[in-house]
C-alpha cells in the first residue's frame, strides 16, 4: 500500500476527555474576557503545561469573595495547576489557555462556568456564592511543560536544563546535588548551591517529595521540583514548619552513584565506583557473552584480607569467562551482567552466592562473606543470526546445544535448560526454505524440547517435563524418544497408567524400541510393587490400635513417607549418537522424592484424619475390606 492509499484510510477517532466533554457544554455569552494588562510573547499554555497564577474572585459590585493575594486577604500563595490533569472550574479551564505569560485578565463567569456547573469536579468553598455571576481576576505568573512525579500532582517537576543520558537515580543510589528551597510565596528556606549535598535515596535523608522528583532527573539536569504539604516529610536536610503548604526546590543533579540491591534483601550489593562507557543497561552484557575482567577478592573481615588479585596473582592477565555457564560464582556473574565496559564496581556478596556452592579459593573459609572489586574490560556478545544462511544458523545452534549438553553432564541443569531454551527462542525467527531444511529444523527443535524435558525431570519438575514432551508429541504422536521421555516423567510422578500407555505405544510404532520399552515396563512394574508394598506397610497395624492410639499410626505413616528411596541420577540428554537410547531405560529417571511425599501426604493423611475423627467398628471393617481387595487385585493383575 502506497502513502496515497494510506492517507485515505479512516483514522481511528480518539475518545473524548472529560474536559473536552465539559467544554462542549459552554453556552455563548457565559464566559467573557477583558485584558487588564497584556502579557509577553506569543505562546499560551496547553494541556500538559503547569500554570502558576494568582486568582481574586469578586462580585459584580467589586466585593472580594476570595483571593490568593495577601493584599486581598489571601495567603500570598499562587495556585498551581496542570492543564488537562488538575481539577479546575470550567471558566478557568477554558480561559487560562487564552492568556500569555504575565498577563492579567478579568473573566466574567455565569454560575454554570464556575461552581454551579452540573457535576463540577471542584467543590465550592464554604459560604461561596456559587449561584451568582462573578468576576475572576487572573494573573498568569508562569507556565511550562510539567513532569508529573506523583499521581495526585503533589510532586511536579519543571526542567530548566536538560541532563545527560536517560538513567535516573533510585533506591539505594547515592546522590550528589546542589539544592535550594523557597516557600510557595517565594521566601528562601535554605541553599546548598555552593557545596553539593550528599544523600542516599531510600534513607529519608531528604523530604519524600524531593526524593521522588530527583528520581525523575538525569545527570547534570537542572530543575525546579514543586512539592506540596503531603510530601514534605522531616529529614536531615530541613525541618518542616507546620504552616508550610508548599516548597519549591531548585535542584542541580551533579552526580549519582549506581547502587543496586541485586536480591532485594540487602545481601548482594553492587556499588559502581567508576562509570563505564555507554548507556545503562543497553550497553551491558545482559545476554550470555564472553567477558574479560580484572578483579580483586577480599574477605569481609576487619583486615579486608585479599585472597586473590588477577593483576598480581595472574601476571596482570584478566579473567576471561562465558556467562551463563556457571564458571564463576553466581553473585559475581549477576553483577558483571549489569556493568558497562570500563566500569569498576564493588560487590558485597553473601556465602550462598559466593563460594559456598562454588570451589573455594585458598584462604576463603566456608561460609565467608566476600567483596569483589571488579573492572569490566570488555565483552563479546553472541553472534547475531540475522542474515545468516540456514546451515550457519544450524551450526550456531549446535554450538549452543553442545554447551548445554556439557552443562547437563556437569549437573548444572538450570544453566543447561537456559541454553536449550535460548536456541528455541531464536528458532522462532528461522524459516526453512525447502523440505530438507524443514526436516533438519524440525528434528533439531524436537531434540531441544526433549533436552529441556530432561532438565526439568532432573530438577524434579515432572509435570513441566510432561508438558514439554507434549510439544513434540502433538506434532508427531509416534515420536519414540518423546514417548519414552514422557513415560519416564509420568513414572517419576507416580502416574503409572499413563507411563505404561507411553511405553506400550513405543512398541507399536517402532519395533526397534521394544527392548527399551520392555525394560521400562519392568522398571514400572517394580515401582508399582514398591508403592503397594509401602502402602501395605504403612497401613499395617492400623486396626490393632486402640482408638486413643490412632494418632500414633498417623505419625508412623508420615515417617514412612520420608523414606521413599531415590533412583540413580544419570545422563538424560539427546545427542546425535544413536547409542544413547540403549542407556536411557536405566538412566532416564530423576527422583522427585518431594513430589512423591506430597502425593502420599495428599492420599494417605486426609484419609487417616477421617479415621481419627470417625473411628469405629464399621469403619474399621470397611477399611480392612478395601485393603484386602487392593491386595488381591494387585496379585491377579
Amino acid at each position: 500500500m502506497d502513502a496515497t492509499q494510506q492517507n485515505h484510510l479512516p483514522k481511528k477517532k480518539k475518545s473524548e476527555t472529560e474536559d473536552e466533554k465539559r467544554r462542549k457544554k459552554i453556552v455563548p455569552g457565559s464566559l467573557l474576557k477583558a485584558v487588564v494588562r497584556p502579557g509577553g510573547g506569543e505562546s499560551s499554555p496547553v494541556d500538559g503545561d503547569q500554570v502558576i497564577y494568582h486568582c481574586t474572585v469578586r462580585t459584580l459590585e467589586g466585593v472580594v469573595v476570595e483571593s490568593t493575594r495577601s493584599e486581598c486577604g489571601g495567603k500570598g500563595l499562587p495556585v498551581r495547576d496542570v492543564l488537562g490533569k488538575s481539577k479546575m472550574i470550567l471558566g478557568l479551564l477554558e480561559g487560562i489557555p487564552t492568556m500569555h505569560k504575565a498577563e492579567i485578565a478579568m473573566f466574567k463567569m455565569k454560575p454554570e462556568m464556575h461552581y454551579a456547573e452540573r457535576d463540577c469536579p471542584v467543590s465550592a468553598p464554604d459560604s461561596f456564592p456559587k449561584d451568582d455571576e462573578l468576576h475572576f481576576e487572573i494573573e498568569l505568573l508562569d507556565f511550562s511543560k510539567a513532569k508529573i512525579a506523583s499521581d495526585d500532582l503533589g510532586v511536579v517537576k519543571k526542567i530548566i536544563n536538560e541532563g545527560e543520558g536517560w538513567e535516573s537515580p533510585r533506591e539505594p543510589y547515592e546522590v550528589k546535588a546542589r539544592i535550594s528551597a523557597k516557600s510557595g510565596d517565594g521566601q528562601v528556606i535554605f541553599s546548598h548551591t555552593e557545596e553539593p549535598y550528599f544523600f542516599t535515596i531510600g534513607k529519608s535523608e531528604v523530604p519524600k517529595g524531593l526524593e521522588i522528583g530527583i528520581g525523575t532527573m538525569a545527570r547534570k539536569e537542572k530543575a525546579v521540583i514543586y512539592v506540596r504539604k503531603q510530601y514534605l516529610t522531616e529529614s536531615s536536610l530541613m525541618h518542616i514548619a507546620q504552616d508550610l503548604e508548599e516548597v519549591h526546590f531548585e535542584v542541580e543533579l551533579v552526580h549519582f552513584i549506581q547502587v543496586r540491591d541485586m536480591l532485594g534483601d540487602g545481601r548482594l550489593m553492587k556499588r559502581r565506583i567508576q562509570d563505564g562507557r555507554g548507556e545503562f543497561p543497553m550497553d551491558c552484557p545482559l545476554q550470555d557473552s564472553r567477558l574479560s575482567v580484572h578483579y580483586k577478592g577480599m574477605l569481609l573481615n576487619e583486615e579486608k584480607t585479599i585472597f586473590y588479585d588477577s593483576r598480581v596473582d595472574n601476571n596482570d592477565q584478566p579473567l576471561e569467562f562465558s556467562s551463563g555457564e556457571g564458571t564463576v560464582p553466581e553473585g559475581f556473574e549477576m553483577c558483571t551482567r549489569l556493568m558497562l565496559p570500563g566500569e569498576i564496581a564493588l560487590v558485597t556478596c553473601p556465602p550462598d552466592y559466593a563460594y559456598d556452592k562454588f570451589p573455594r579459593p585458598p584462604g576463603v573459609p566456608e561460609g565467608a562473606h566476600v567483596q569483589w572489586e571488579i573492572e569490566l574490560l570488555s565483552f563479546e556478545t553472541p553472534r547475531d543470526w540475522t542474515g545468516l544462511n540456514f546451515q550457519s544458523i544450524m551450526n550456531e545452534a549446535e554450538n549452543i546445544r553442545s554447551t548445554g549438553n556439557r552443562l547437563f553432564k556437569e549437573g548444572k541443569f538450570e544453566l543447561a535448560k537456559a541454553k536449550y531454551e535460548k536456541v528455541l527462542r531464536e528458532f522462532n525467527h528461522v524459516n526453512p526454505q525447502d523440505d530438507e531444511e524443514g526436516k533438519v529444523f524440525g528434528d533439531t527443535r524436537n531434540m531441544l524440547h526433549l533436552n529441556v524435558a530432561a532438565c526439568l525431570l532432573k530438577m524434579g519438575e515432572w509435570r513441566k517435563s510432561v508438558e514439554t514432551c507434549n510439544k513434540v508429541l502433538e506434532g508427531k504422536p509416534s515420536h519414540v524418544k518423546g514417548l519414552f521421555r514422557r513415560g519416564m516423567a509420568y513414572m517419576a510422578g507416580a502416574e503409572y497408567e499413563d507411563a505404561r500407555n507411553d511405553f506400550n505405544t513405543m512398541i507399536k510404532v517402532d519395533k526397534s524400541s521394544e527392548a527399551d520399552a520392555t525394560a521400562a515396563l519392568l522398571k514400572l512394574k517394580q515401582k508399582e510393587q514398591e508403592a503397594e508394598s509401602k502402602a501395605r506397610k504403612q497401613f499395617k497395624g492400623l486396626f490393632d490400635k486402640k482408638p486413643g492410639e490412632i494418632t500414633e499410626v498417623g505419625s508412623e505413616i508420615r515417617e514412612e513417607s520420608k523414606t521413599i528411596e531415590e533412583v540413580d541420577e544419570t545422563k538424560d540428554i539427546d545427542d546425535d549418537d544413536d547409542d544413547d537410547d540403549d542407556d536411557e531405560t536405566q538412566e532416564e529417571e530423576r527422583t522427585v522424592s518431594t513430589e512423591r511425599k506430597r502425593k502420599w501426604s495428599e492420599k494417605a493423611w486426609p484419609f487417616l484424619k477421617n479415621v481419627m475423627l470417625q473411628i469405629g467398628i464399621q469403619l474399621g471393617v470397611a477399611l480392612l475390606g478395601v485393603l484386602i481387595f487392593q491386595f488381591f487385585s494387585s496379585r491377579f493383575t
